[in-house]
């Protein structure tokens, strides 16, 4: 299942020393609804595809914050083999 994240006034954590250009990027993507793919194993954790980057995110159900725990780029070709 994918829908969209819109979120506004966002607190992102990034305990894992992300540059800010990529912590950057995350931004810009939730703030225009990127497409989020929600992690079946574990609630409150999201895959957002952002062109060809992907971020694995948490948001917390009490606070609302997101933390940023991954981010990898996105490999077309793997794209196209899952959709087949």
């Amino acid at each position: 299942m994918r829908f969209e994240l819109e979120l506004t006034g966002l607190k992102i954590e990034d305990p894992r020393g992300h540059s800010p250009e990529t912590v950057g990027r995350l931004r810009q993507a939730l703030t225009s609804g990127a497409p989020a793919v929600p992690d079946a194993r574990r609630p409150g954790f999201f895959e957002i595809q952002a062109g060809d980057q992907v971020f694995y995110i948490h948001i917390s159900p009490v606070t609302q914050r997101i933390t940023l725990l991954a981010t990898w780029s996105r490999e077309p070709e793997l794209e196209i083999a899952r959709s087949a």
